[in-house]
């Protein structure tokens, strides 16, 4: 499909299909049509004129784990054009350069706090690139950490990807020497302060045309987990005898007492795990700093995980702008007569086609 061929209208951006369908279902329920760009395929004559529309882009961090490690590459150049013709586009070219660096996500996030004078933190977080040198740098790491546990994350991820929870430098060292180490994507793996939880569960906040929407609390008491809409997700972790092991996110991990932070809000039919936090509204003070970060840097759509430590400070540790729902908690709000989140991102899309033909 050449891109240039596109007519008038919305248009969804992305490279998995199977994310799209409760999408469709809240486009369906509003009566309002929209196009899918798949970026695995197709071209673009860059002297060409974009139709006039919305373009959303959905592009994830973790394409290249669906053997669609391009479509990022894709992604950049489609919405350079797009941009280059000011198009009206939701998430952009800066947007998903976040997207798909975790490391910028903690500078950015860092910065913001520190300028901005809120008290809210960021997990401690070193950046090691490649493998070579990772057992030395983790080794004084956790050595400024007091020898606490740890945890490691693929700086391009989603999906929870790399996501493993070490008790000590010794676990970790069996884990980098042995077969199992999975070097990340773009070669930087991330080594970062284990945060205790206060009690088991973290929040997500999800966040519409930079506004927020609602508060979701996450229930990890059982564990590490890795938890995916699309995917029977499983999670590596270590059992109690350092031996490696696939956990299924249903089933309860040896290292139970410790949940990891992986992207948590978005598993499909475990709603006994997902509710509503009804006293985080939009005059809570991290809702008001999100906001004001979110539109500091283009940010339209998107949903931030944080985590209340036993020290009483809220530790904000993941950006996911390739957002998806709950869909067994979005049915319980439309059932009480709440605004879904994509039913609310469907009016958000279609609000801002309409600005478009207006401005005619």
């Amino acid at each position: 499909m050449k891109l240039n061929d596109l007519q008038k209208g919305i248009y969804i951006i992305h490279e998995n299909p199977e994310w799209i369908p409760p999408f469709k279902e809240a486009f369906d329920r509003a009566g309002v049509g929209f196009s899918e760009i798949l970026l695995t395929q197709g071209g673009i004559t860059l002297d060409s004129i974009p139709p006039k529309g919305v373009f959303w882009s959905r592009l994830s961090a973790s394409s290249h784990t669906r053997d669609n490690a391009f479509s990022k590459e894709y992604g950049r150049a489609l919405l350079g054009w797009l941009e280059s013709y000011g198009c009206c586009v939701i998430n952009g070219s800066s947007v998903l350069e976040l997207e798909v660096s975790k490391v910028k996500q903690a500078l950015l996030l860092e910065s913001f706090f520190k300028a901005e004078g809120y008290g809210f933190k960021t997990p401690k977080t070193l950046a090691v690139f490649g493998k070579t040198d990772l057992i030395n740098a983790a080794t004084s790491f956790a050595k400024k950490l007091g020898n606490k546990p740890f945890i490691t994350k693929h700086n391009q991820g989603g999906k929870g990807l790399g996501v493993r929870l070490f008790e000590n430098i010794e676990e970790f060292r069996d884990y980098v020497e042995s077969s199992e180490f999975e070097l990340p994507i773009d070669g930087i793996t991330l080594l970062q302060e284990y945060v205790e939880s206060r009690e088991a569960f973290i929040t997500r906040c999800e966040f519409i045309g930079g506004k927020f929407h609602y508060a979701v609390r996450v229930d990890t008491s059982n564990g590490a987990f890795e938890l995916c809409p699309a995917d029977a997700c499983q999670i590596d972790v270590l059992d109690s005898n350092g031996a490696d092991s696939k956990v299924h996110s249903s089933k309860i991990a040896k290292s139970a007492k410790r949940p990891t932070l992986a992207g948590a809000a978005c598993e499909v039919g475990a709603g006994d795990k997902f509710s509503l936090r009804k006293e985080i509204d939009s005059k809570s003070p991290i809702v008001r700093c999100l906001e004001q970060f979110l539109a500091l840097h283009n940010i339209a759509v998107a949903g931030i995980e944080f985590i209340e430590s036993v020290s009483g400070d809220i530790v904000v540790y993941d950006i996911n702008t390739n957002t998806n729902y709950n869909s067994t908690l979005e049915s319980k709000i439309r059932e009480s007569g709440g605004e879904a989140a994509a039913d609310r991102l469907v009016s958000f899309l279609s609000e801002q086609f309409k600005a478009i033909k207006e401005r005619k």
